[in-house]
């Protein structure tokens, strides 16, 4: 083993807790089915796409009799999509059920993300590799990857591999996409009467992969909790200089879930939420305006400083902006090698002048030069703009200082407007997980495996009642189909999870916005602190604000 922090041994030591139902010996916990699921839409679509594994019900784990338990099984598992703090013990917990049960029973790991079930690139786990991992953050037990499994050589590739290692099941962890593409799986090896099962796990730190049943994925809480950090941090600094405005992004590019936890973590001045913006079809001016209104009346009463937490996505929620990037999109993936070879900015101006419509254009003009560029960079893999990479805490601050120099010219502002921007992102995916994320991840794997050892197959594990104690916790499972729609994607309607994303009308929004106008004109700063893993349950092992509320 290589040498290691204090923390990180400690953190192998540290023993996730586990739900009291699987506490017992494995062959005295039984599956339990409630009723029959339906898909959140699209149901008839959906029924003849997973016409073997639609609808089926939900499932709980009780005391019982499970006489399969200890039938000696080769089980796979995949790390997919984006890291999340967490991962490593979703699959220790995995690990663990698998030798509880039969200790001749085994684990692989593919390597890569599913890349690696197509090319049977796999390790085989064991006591010692699996205990440098226990506790700790990031995927590199064993990688991840985005590789979608749907073509047909990709899903024979997974098949002969499955049939190679003489798999009795497959475990997916990952987000919507990985989740959806899980679900895929499933259901090609039922009706190809491949006998390995599939089993997913909900894994983001955007939190948009939850319901009824799913109350938070994986991941979540030590992200916000690192970024809260870092944001309170920013704050405390601000406080003490009381000379700049901080401008600070964070990730979440479909859903706005971690910028409104860090806030009503951190109570920062202004939180934008991409929801909220889309619903009242917010101009860039608009928002612009939102924000200079609290620079402006601070810089009379508390001080020429402030922060703003902004949504990784927000810019594709502007609605002249959204229509901007769907132009650029389409424009520029059907005349690509037309544009690709233009030499400099000035030349690509022009020529987007000629394609675009004159109002698209107008938006592209408005744009900061620097900005403007960023919509133009390296398309992603399906030829679209990369709006992670657009700085939209950039051309807010830019947009502000704009305007408050109209302001200043019309006499109506006498403060003085100084910005630094900030964007969290990887510094919170990697984060050794707190003790809830790493109790909930274990908990998971250990989870999946009893999932697979009662011989379903298609469901996501879902461990629920997760604002109480992990003794109280309850275990069981969700058809992954049950949580489904059609979308279009690339052209075509697909089957996908759907996104969940932040509620207007739900109580953590709610609760942001009955406290937003004081927020934004008083110093009302909380300060959340370093991640803590030992000391008194009520600092260690708190799940999210915005859990507890949805759960109130």
């Amino acid at each position: 083993m290589t040498e290691v922090s204090a923390l990180q041994k400690a953190r192998y030591a540290y023993q996730p807790k586990l739900p009291a139902v699987l506490k017992n010996d494995l062959d005295k916990i039984a599956i339990k089915f409630g009723k029959a699921t339906e898909s959140v839409a699209d149901q008839a679509e959906l029924k003849k796409i997973f016409a073997n594994t639609y609808g089926k019900p939900f499932a709980t784990f009780e005391k019982g009799d499970n006489a399969e338990v200890s039938k000696k099984m080769n089980i796979g598992v995949i790390l997919s999509g984006g890291q999340a703090p967490g991962g490593h013990n979703v699959i220790s917990g995995l690990y663990d059920g698998i030798k509880k049960a039969n200790p001749e029973s085994t684990l692989y790991g593919f390597k890569g993300g599913p890349s690696g079930l197509i090319d049977c690139d796999y390790v085989t786990f064991d006591d010692a590799f699996i205990d440098e991992y226990r506790n700790t953050g990031g995927f590199d037990i064993i990688g991840s990857g985005r590789t979608k499994i749907e073509t047909p050589e990709q899903y024979q590739a997974s098949v002969d591999a499955a049939k190679k290692l003489n798999l009795d099941a497959i475990v997916i962890i990952g987000g919507d996409d990985s989740n959806t593409n899980a679900a895929l799986l499933a259901e090609y090896f039922k009706a190809n009467d491949v006998a390995t099962r599939v089993i997913g796990c909900p894994k983001t730190i955007d939190g948009d992969l939850k319901n009824d049943l799913i109350e938070t994925s994986f991941g979540f809480d030590t992200a916000c909790k690192t970024y809260s950090e870092l944001i309170g941090n920013i704050e405390r600094d601000a406080n003490s200089a009381k000379k700049y405005w901080h401008f600070i992004k964070v990730m979440g590019r479909s859903a706005s879930h971690i910028a409104l936890e860090c806030e009503l973590q951190t109570q920062a001045n202004i939180c934008l939420i991409s929801e909220e913006v889309e619903a009242k079809k917010m101009t860039l001016r608009q928002i612009t305006e939102t924000i200079t209104k609290a620079v402006v009346k601070r810089s009379e009463t508390e001080g020429n400083f402030g922060v703003v937490i902004i949504p990784e996505g927000l810019v594709e929620f502007i609605p002249e902006m959204k229509a901007l990037i769907a132009e650029l999109n389409d424009k520029m993936s059907l005349k690509a090698d037309e544009f690709n070879a233009l030499a400099d900015f000035a030349a690509k101006k022009e020529w987007l002048q000629s394609n675009l419509s004159a109002t698209a254009f107008e938006t592209f003009n408005s744009l900061p030069e620097a900005i403007a560029i960023q919509f133009l960079a390296d398309r992603d893999p399906h030829g679209n703009v990369q709006v992670s990479r657009i700085d939209t805490e950039k051309l807010l601050a830019l947009s502000v200082e704009d305007r408050l120099a109209e302001l200043k010219a019309a006499g109506k502002y006498n403060g003085k407007f100084s910005s630094y921007c900030h964007f969290f992102g990887y510094e919170g995916r990697c984060a050794f997980p707190t003790n809830f994320d790493a109790d909930y991840c274990y908990s998971l794997g250990f989870n999946a495996f009893l999932l697979i050892a009662s011989g379903v197959t298609g469901y996501l594990s879902s461990i629920r009642n997760l604002t109480e104690p992990a003794d109280k916790w309850v275990a069981g499972g969700i058809p992954l189909t049950m949580m489904m729609n059609m979308e279009q994607r690339n052209g075509e309607m697909k089957p996908v999870i759907r996104k969940a994303l932040v509620e207007l009308d739900g109580k953590p929004f709610k609760t942001y916005a009955k406290n937003r106008d004081k927020w934004a004109v008083e110093t009302c700063y909380t300060f959340p602190g370093a991640i803590q893993y030992y000391g008194p349950e009520e600092v260690c092992d708190q799940p999210t604000k915005t859990l507890k509320l949805e759960r109130q």
